[in-house]
């Protein structure tokens, strides 16, 4: 199955011919004929023509020859560390290669259920860092907040650790539990958080009647659930006099870019640019655009965001924006307009960007994040008081609209 993603979705919890290369058989390196300047070698059906692969087997022999564990060695985990090194070469924290175990928990993530303990984390100026806790997990209950940063789990620091890595150890059976050192930069301290994981169901969206004429509308992920979840409490909304809406999109790390584009639909007119995909060579390969007249369209609207807002959900923030006028209240964004793509090798997949977005304007947010209208920070203060003024600025605008 062809997957793309807007985000990459870690709920805590390459190309087609590198698997033929790596899993030929071994031929010693002692066959190897001597090499002649300007021969071309390894020109075999889909190996690169200019890459001598002998380096590799060489390598490869080596190992089984010498090495202290030699009679123990995994032929199969040597491949995978083999490929997960090519692609860490990359210098991408969102492309990666998934062994048939991880792609199996990476199904499970989409499918919005998992033990672990509910954070999004993306790989930020090479430090590990917290996009946003999920709604009800454990870590939001334990205090982790969008913008921490990672510096240990348990006991092992996570410099050289890739995302993948990371989401292995943080993750684990209901009841356990991990601890993370983290550094806030506000505090300019670190603090140990011990969380106790459990069984994760992510929740699409939640509505309520602020005032008589106000909805407050919070979208918590973009999956195969969300349009089906608002399509089905607009007809609810409206009957309850929901005349204005505040979109909350904060802490939404993101998820099926499908889903953002549908739920943009519902507040843009039909056929409205949402988001286009522009390849590495600069070309815009497709466009995506709302695809039904909006029910809500004309309802005013004010959308809160802040730095736990990523990749889906800062394009469909933007598209808004552009499409209909609607502020953005809150903090600077995350920054991720990236493309990956989930490409299967035999049981396994490597997960490759591919592409970025760009919002409507023609600009992209990768690493940029999208500013808003009106700037509104969270304190420390604020969040020991559970006092919310930016929910309080939205809804002081949102009464003279």
């Amino acid at each position: 199955m062809n997957i793309r993603l807007i985000f990459l979705v870690i709920f805590i919890t390459g190309s087609a011919y590198l698997l033929g290369i790596l899993s030929a058989p071994y031929i010693p390196f002692t066959f190897f004929p001597q090499k002649e300047q300007g021969i071309i070698y390894n020109n075999e059906v889909g190996k690169p023509e200019n890459v001598d692969f002998s380096l590799f087997w060489d390598a490869w022999k080596t190992i089984e020859e010498k090495h202290i564990k030699r009679n123990s060695l995994d032929p199969q985990a040597m491949l995978y560390g083999a490929i997960q090194g090519l692609v860490r070469s990359l210098d991408d924290p969102y492309s990666a290669f998934l062994t048939p175990e991880e792609a199996k928990r990476f199904d499970e993530d989409i499918a919005g259920s998992f033990e672990g303990v509910g954070i999004e984390l993306s790989i930020k100026k090479g430090t590990l860092t917290v996009i946003s806790p999920l709604k009800g997990t454990p870590a939001g209950r334990a205090g982790i907040r969008p913008g921490d940063k990672i510096i240990k789990i348990n006991e092992t620091l996570t410099g050289d650790l890739t995302l993948d890595e990371a989401v292995s150890l943080i993750r684990g059976p209901r009841g356990s539990t991990v601890t993370l050192k983290i550094f806030r930069d506000e505090s300019d301290s670190t603090l140990d958080v011990p969380i106790v994981r459990d069984t994760i169901i992510v929740p699409a969206l939640e509505w309520e009647k602020k005032e008589p004429n106000i909805i407050y509308l919070q979208i918590f992920t973009f999956s195969e659930k969300t349009e089906q979840d608002l399509r089905a409490a607009i007809p609810q909304m409206l009957n309850q006099g929901g005349e204005k809406i505040i979109l909350d999109l904060r802490n939404n790390p993101g998820g099926l870019l499908e889903s953002a584009v549908e739920i943009a639909s519902f507040f843009l007119e039909k056929n409205t640019l949402v988001t286009s995909e522009r390849l590495a060579d600069g070309t815009i390969e497709k466009e995506f655009r709302t695809d039904h007249e909006g029910a809500l369209k004309t309802a005013p609207l004010v959308i809160l965001v802040n730095q736990g807002t990523a990749s889906a959900s800062e394009i469909l923030a933007e598209a808004l924006r552009a499409g209909r006028g609607s502020l953005l209240i809150g903090q600077t964004t995350f920054g991720k307009g990236s493309v990956q793509e989930l490409l299967p090798l035999g049981s396994s997949n490597l997960k490759l960007t591919v592409a970025e977005w760009l919002t409507p304007r023609g600009e992209s947010i990768n690493n940029n994040g999208l500013k808003p209208d009106i700037v509104v920070e969270v304190n420390e203060e604020d969040f020991k008081e559970d006092r919310d003024p930016q929910l309080e600025k939205a809804l002081e605008i949102i009464r003279e609209l």
